[in-house]
């Protein structure tokens, strides 16, 4: 078995000498030198008060729930990880299983004895989720860990071949503001993320869906979501009915007061909106345990440290990258928050060696089963999207690193080999997709040489293409697809999406 670092090794910076000294906030994560501190950022009034007038009252009222949209939640690897070939395996125009050369995968870290051209390895390969696992990835690894074969077989899967710009905030991958669009949104924020971006994560999102109204939340561990509806002393003087009662009559004694301001109706009603909202919060969350990942018992048992039939235990709460997947797959998956974004930071893992790649990935397979097992044990939850990408990849020389059972080290950053995975849980039983992906389960499709082949759409060479895609594949899970065109005018994809169009709808 490939040798796992300690968390305290996964915490170490990675120097690279083709690198400059990293400048940038983005370019300190990318390579794991630093982590974002947390707060919660709340809209400013010039964003409350550009809500369209129309919506203000419609979309006052808190429900805690979200808008009957499957939730959505991006998974971003800042640095440029390797994806393609050691992890998900990729192919040529047949798909995932049609081989690449040798050559072709060297570059993506792989000996000639652990390729499909090894005849004897054919039913070694990982089918759990239909999409097609290398059987020594790490990133496989880690979602066992986390995720039962029986959740597992509720998913299904297809991986996206597309060049991205190497170790860079700029690439436009982040499709959160789209899918905002496409009708997600939560019953206490619309939309989410770990850093304190405007993507909530690393990459950016396309700047022709930017809306700074739903700018994303930071939340990146549990303390970040109880504050969001921490009600001080009020429900423990009077308990939550009590103090649901005292707000609401605030809010009844200010809309009268307000009524007789010489204002514009559309600011009363955001005035209004904000004394209701408050109520409401004290209402339905009046115990902040309702939203706490650290009391939800599905997540950890809070009684005991070392309780393994849990997602996590006490002890892996600790640690940040299960304290950012634990709080935000909770407020998404609960409908609490519309999407979110989890970023991990260190992905830039080109050091010489494959051993710590492989750390990196098992972590990132761990977050990606931890949200899949949730959704599968939460009786509140029911469908997820899960949307794996990074900024660029790496590539191999093809020297061995024989504590990774000689697979071979990543040298350096490589464009060409990009890739994003996009995987749907579906609680009644695995999706379906349409032909020919439910064969080849690959959009797009590499060169024998393990490069991206550019020409075969309009994805494969553009970033916030890709983007544009997963939004599309979101939206035909809702049978929505059809107002993509709509909703996104002048998209790059728009005379290209039956290409593109891989899930059918389910909900």
């Amino acid at each position: 078995m490939a040798k796992r670092r300690t968390p305290t090794e996964m915490g170490r910076p990675f120097f690279h000498a083709d690198h400059r000294r990293p400048r940038t906030r983005r370019e300190f994560l990318a390579q794991g030198f630093m982590a974002g501190s947390a707060y919660v950022v709340a809209p400013s009034v010039l964003s409350l008060l550009g809500v369209n007038r129309a919506n203000a009252q419609a979309s006052c009222a808190l429900t805690g729930a979200g808008a009957g949209k499957i939730p959505f939640i991006g998974i971003d690897l800042a640095g440029g990880a390797n994806i393609a070939g050691s992890n998900v395996m990729i192919g040529g125009a047949g798909g995932q299983e049609d081989p690449l050369s040798e050559q072709g995968y060297a570059k993506l870290g792989l000996p000639l004895d652990m390729t499909p051209l090894n005849s004897q390895l054919a039913t070694a390969f990982d089918r759990s989720m239909n999409l097609v696992f290398h059987f020594d990835s790490a990133m496989l690894a880690g979602i066992l860990s986390k995720a039962s074969l029986a959740t597992l077989a509720k998913v299904e899967g297809v991986i996206v071949s597309s060049r991205s710009a190497n170790d860079t905030q700029n690439n436009p991958l982040n499709p959160m503001y789209g899918i905002f669009r496409a009708g997600a949104d939560g019953g206490l924020l619309s939309l989410i993320g770990t850093q304190s971006s405007d993507s909530g994560g690393n990459s950016i999102a396309p700047m022709s869906m930017f809306d700074p109204s739903v700018r994303p939340t930071k939340i990146d561990r549990p303390s970040d979501v109880r504050g969001l509806v921490d009600t001080g002393k009020l429900t423990e003087l009077l308990g939550s009915t009590g103090a649901g009662n005292v707000a609401s009559a605030i809010q009844s004694i200010s809309a009268l007061k307000v009524e007789q301001i010489q204002e514009d109706q559309a600011v009363k009603d955001l005035v209004n909106c904000a004394y209701q909202q408050s109520s409401d919060l004290i209402t339905l969350f009046g115990d902040p345990a309702a939203l706490d990942p650290e009391q939800d018992p599905v997540i950890v048992n809070p009684n005991q440290a070392n309780d393994t039939t849990r997602i996590f235990t006490q002890a892996e709460l600790t640690q940040s990258e299960f304290r950012k997947t634990a709080s935000v797959m909770k407020l998404v998956l609960e409908g609490h928050a519309g999407a979110g974004t989890i970023e991990f930071g260190g992905y830039d893992y080109h050091d010489g060696t494959r051993t710590t790649g492989e750390a990196k990935d098992f972590r990132a397979g761990q977050a990606i089963g931890a949200i899949f097992e949730y959704a599968e044990r939460n009786p509140l939850v029911g469908d997820v999207m899960v949307y794996l990408f990074s900024d660029g990849s790496v590539f191999s020389d093809g020297q061995g690193d024989n504590g990774a059972n000689g697979k071979f080290v990543w040298r350096g950053d490589n464009a060409g080999s990009g890739v994003s995975v996009m995987m749907v849980y579906r609680k009644s039983g695995k999706p379906t997709l349409r032909a020919p992906f439910a064969t080849t389960r690959q959009i797009g499709h590499y060169r024998a040489n393990g490069d991206v082949e550019t020409g075969v759409n309009s994805v494969a060479n553009n970033p916030e293409a890709l983007t544009q895609a997963a939004i599309l594949n979101y939206m035909a899970l809702h049978g929505e697809e059809g107002q993509f065109t709509t909703l996104f005018p002048g998209s790059a994809i728009q005379s290209d999406m039956a290409n593109l169009l891989a899930f059918s709808q389910i909900r």
